[in-house]
């Protein structure tokens, strides 16, 4: 009868620790499962964050010439990778005809095209602003 006991208190014991352990595991992975992040789209307020998202460094148009300079210089400049180069307007012409014209080219800066990550690095840059940069550059 004693080593039944022993059995019965031993089987208790064990079944609350498991008991224990499972619960402290759900938490654990209820805690691991939170977000962490949100998503904010641009003009929206973010919840939670007291902040609206904006396109740009203080929410100003960024210049054609502040874009060139900081996103597109290193690859235009130099003809890096087959990237057209700043001025040339014969091979910005060829392809902004292959490409339905600026509004195509503005297209592809925007996705991304053969080496050119999408909106060429300045992933806060407006349509327009990259536009802007494209004329400049192009001459078109």
């Amino acid at each position: 009868m004693d080593l039944t006991n022993k059995i019965l208190a031993a089987t208790a014991v064990l079944a609350f620790w498991a008991f224990g352990a499972q619960a402290a595991t759900n938490d654990d992975i209820a805690k691991r499962l939170e977000p962490v992040g949100q998503v904010c789209i641009q003009g929206k307020e973010c919840a939670g964050m007291n902040v609206t998202a904006s396109a740009g460094a203080g929410g100003g148009a960024k210049s054609p010439d502040d874009v060139i300079a900081k996103h597109c210089t290193a690859c235009h400049s130099t003809g890096l990778l087959g990237a057209p180069k700043i001025g040339d307007g014969a091979d910005w012409g060829k392809r902004a005809k292959e490409q339905g014209g600026l509004d195509g080219l503005l297209a592809k800066a925007i996705t991304g095209i053969n080496a050119m990550p999408p909106k060429g690095t300045c992933g806060d840059c407006s349509d327009d602003e990259l536009k802007g940069a494209i004329k400049k550059m192009s001459g078109l």
